[in-house]
């Protein structure tokens, strides 16, 4: 059977043992929990809580007693299935076991698209210092269930099947609100049954939850009060994956790196020139097609202007042998 006990040193009276042995203190029997950051979610699981301030010798002596059995947080997914806790040294030397299970598992888990908490506990029998040999209260089976996932819900469920037996009394469990169960010399049991609640991004379940006071014959030898917690399980939903950063699809139209065809408003210049003039543009282009006779000029040209110059030389030649003749005859 997996079990965990807490031992303590020997003592010179039974009284003193006591005392010590229930000095523990906070016992925390998980692993260390770990801590969500970012968006990630959170989940929680925990069979056994004890919060107990016990007196001892008419109270001269107050000890508290906080307990844990199988006690796991995420999002580290966590597990843990301890049978028994036990305090070692009570009720005069001897160990007292806090709980004992046939079956005691607590699991969390968490991922990007959800949180959870899951519970459960089998033939389960809860003890208190000053109750040696009759049990708190005793359970069939219980289970919690915290579930918490990306855009849906959270769900929060607990249940408890079969028989419940406190401080040695058969009870029926009060699905609209709490039960007292009160035996006379022994002590006072209030119990919330089925404690679940939710919001947009969380949820909660606890199967039993127990207010306790113990005087047994009211000999004031060790009186119990607080909470005994069974079977809780928590959980906060995930942000969920975040959005790539890049579209993971290209766009549908894309533009070409290279127009398909030049712009109709700049055509390239043909390669030679249209006629044989030679001329050239001074962006390295052909000449212009339009005929030079559209701007004054033409191929013949030269050929006037020397038939030109040629009447222009002969008329000065005739002009100057006219004047030599006159100047002759007078």
């Amino acid at each position: 059977m997996n079990s965990n006990t807490f031992r303590m040193p020997v003592r010179r009276s039974a009284a003193a043992a006591t005392v010590a042995a229930l000095a523990v203190g906070p016992v925390l029997l998980a692993a260390p929990a770990a801590h969500a950051t970012g968006g990630e979610g959170r989940a929680t699981a925990v069979v056994l809580r004890t919060g107990l301030d016990v007196s001892l010798l008419d109270k001269t002596v107050n000890v508290p007693v906080r307990a844990s059995l199988n006690e796991v947080q995420a999002p580290k997914s966590e597990n843990e299935t301890a049978l028994s806790v036990k305090v070692q040294g009570a009720e005069n030397g001897k160990p007292v076991d806090i709980l004992k299970a046939d079956v005691a598992t607590s699991e969390a888990t968490v991922d990007e698209k959800k949180a959870e908490g899951h519970v459960n506990l089998v033939k389960a029998r809860v003890h208190v210092p000053g109750l040696p040999l009759l049990s708190l209260i005793e359970v069939e089976k219980v289970t919690s269930k915290a579930l918490c996932e990306v855009g849906k819900q959270p769900v929060a469920e607990s249940n408890v099947l079969g028989h419940v037996t406190v401080l040695g009394k058969k009870t029926t469990l009060s699905a609209a609100g709490r039960t007292q169960v009160t035996v006379p010399k022994v002590g006072e049991v209030t119990l919330d049954l089925s404690r679940t609640s939710t919001t947009s991004r969380t949820a909660a379940a606890t199967a039993l939850e127990l207010d306790v006071e113990v005087n047994p014959l009211k000999l004031g030898v060790a009186e119990v009060k607080g909470k005994v917690t069974l079977a809780e399980a928590t959980c906060e939903t995930p942000e969920g994956a975040k959005p790539t950063e890049k579209p993971t699809e290209k766009p549908t139209e894309q533009p070409t790196q290279q127009p398909t065809d030049r712009p109709s408003e700049q055509p390239e210049p043909s390669a030679e020139p249209s006629d044989d003039s030679g001329i050239t543009t001074n962006n390295g282009g052909g000449a212009p097609t339009q005929n030079l006779a559209e701007t004054g000029g033409s191929s013949t040209t030269p050929y006037i202007a020397a038939g030109a110059l040629a009447l222009v030389v002969a008329g000065g030649g005739a002009l100057a042998l006219t004047r030599s003749r006159a100047r002759a005859r007078g």
